[in-house]
């Protein structure tokens, strides 16, 4: 169930970093590599994730990139790794939300009579971002299904807005950036939680910087850019 819970927060970073118009907000070029650290509300190390771009291709007007992602735990062991492609035309960019999971690991779910879906909604971030702005709603869910029992995860991204500009220094570095502001309702086995979340995003980067926090406002945790290279 870990996995599980790793694949979902790495969707919802993949789909805020990527989808978005491919030439603004993203270099969706072949070598391009960026890296993101989690830390718990008190700053310790939770896990790395590391994106690549291994390989790009062009084809009536259709670009898609394939994407590395490796995960390592608190202690540098390797949790997951898993490749999946990206495309994008006419300004849109679409996931293919099933090739997250690794292979290795639908073929163990698959050997256990486990099927699993992945599904959502792009998140929108147009090139066009401005101060004050509303961002339409977006939502991911990973639905199991086994002998007996049929189990979704899901999370809806509500009330998305641009806040503001500001600059955000990481170990990556210092960006300007828009501070985009939601709420997060996540719902498993009908029990359901809200969040709020804040997200610093770059022109040609991505996401910078994203923290998490309980409804009372108390911080639960933050993610940031700690490498970015292209």
């Amino acid at each position: 169930m870990k996995t599980l819970t790793l694949i979902f927060s790495f969707f919802l970073v993949t789909s805020t970093t990527l989808s978005q118009d491919c030439s603004k907000y993203y270099p969706m070029e072949e070598g391009t590599s960026f890296q993101y650290t989690m830390t718990n509300k008190k700053g310790k190390t939770e896990g790395v994730t590391d994106y690549s771009i291994t390989n790009v291709e062009n084809s009536g007007g259709v670009t898609t990139a394939t994407m590395n992602m490796k995960f390592t735990d608190e202690k540098g062991k390797e949790i997951m790794v898993s490749d999946y492609k990206i495309s994008c035309t006419g300004g849109t960019v679409n996931i293919d939300y099933n090739s997250l999971v690794p292979s290795q690991m639908m073929k163990q779910y698959t050997d256990m009579g486990v099927e699993m879906e992945i599904s959502g909604t792009d998140i929108e971030l147009p090139n066009n971002l401005k101060v004050g702005q509303d961002l339409a709603d977006a939502n991911v869910a990973i639905t199991i299904k086994m002998t007996g029992m049929n189990m979704t995860i899901k999370v809806d991204q509500l009330n998305r807005k641009v806040e503001k500009k500001e600059s955000i220094t990481t170990p990556a570095g210092t960006f300007d950036c828009f501070l985009l502001t939601q709420d997060n309702i996540s719902e498993t086995m009908g029990v359901k939680q809200t969040m709020q979340s804040k997200l610093w995003l770059a022109e040609g980067v991505g996401m910078v910087k994203q923290e998490s926090y309980k409804k009372n406002g108390d911080l639960t945790n933050q993610m940031q850019l700690t490498k970015f290279n292209n």
